[in-house]
């Protein structure tokens, strides 16, 4: 526990976990908002499209996991860290916790807000929360947040450099998924397996929280072939296994 003190103290000591999380439920519930409030008459608003801006506020996560640990690595202050316990992954294990735990906050106020702003714009709208799909599309997104956290977590630790780390995250998440699905013949076959592919249908499933809506207009349905069940322990083991070898590569290296 006192591990886990300290690093919520050393967290929130500092300015841009509290900017990186205004700016989460800034664009995630700004961007239900707008969607919602310019949706006209013959649009179906659903629990899913209120979801929809989910995606921005999760490279805000990732940036602000990131920063935890390069930050650290950058002013030089994970010496003393390691200095103070010798037992490397204890320590790092615990900023993990800290900042996953901050994120599955973010996560959940994100989803909520989302989903209650939605329905004050649009009181008309079918949003009740009917079916474990619902819940699954507005309370799984701070699960989504959290272990993305722990994937972060672990690249910064990997590459210890904030822009570099940043960066790999961002491009990532944003354009290589997507174009490795483009490459003939296996590029589909991946795809299915990529690890944020698989967390959208942890989030998404079957579509059955669209409610007939068009595929376009909320989050992608995935293609991967796992349960939603499944795809929450595959994306969770692919988090876990990065951060391992994360702390492995920093128990056998200089801080």
């Amino acid at each position: 526990m006192t591990l886990l003190a300290v690093e919520r103290i050393k967290l929130f000591t500092t300015r841009s976990p509290w900017w990186c999380a205004l700016i989460t439920l800034a664009v995630t519930m700004g961007f239900t908002a707008l969607i919602t409030g310019l949706a006209d008459a013959n649009d179906r608003i659903t629990v899913s499209s209120t979801e929809f801006g989910y995606t921005f506020g999760l490279a805000v996560i990732m940036v602000l996991a990131a920063l935890a640990v390069t930050t650290e690595y950058r002013f030089g202050t994970i010496r003393t860290t390691f200095q103070a316990i010798p037992h490397r992954g204890s320590a790092l294990l615990a900023k993990t916790t800290v900042v996953a735990l901050l994120a599955f906050v973010l996560g959940e106020l994100a989803g909520f807000g989302s989903w209650g702003l939605a329905k004050l714009i649009k009181p008309s709208a079918n949003l009740a929360l009917s079916s474990t799909a619902d819940w699954i599309n507005v309370a799984g997104i701070g699960v989504v947040y959290a272990v993305t956290a722990v994937i972060a977590i672990a690249v910064g630790i990997l590459i210890r450099h904030s822009a570099g780390a940043i960066s790999l995250l961002l491009i990532y998440n944003l354009a290589v998924e997507s174009l490795i699905s483009l490459i003939p013949s296996a590029g589909p076959k991946i795809h299915k397996w990529l690890p944020f592919n698989v967390a959208e249908k942890f989030l998404t499933g079957n579509g059955a929280s669209n409610g007939g809506r068009a595929s376009n207009t909320g989050p992608p349905l995935s293609d991967s072939p796992l349960s939603p069940g499944w795809a929450l322990a595959y994306f969770a083991g692919f988090a876990l296994v990065l951060l391992g070898i994360a702390i492995f590569a920093a128990n056998k290296r200089d801080a």
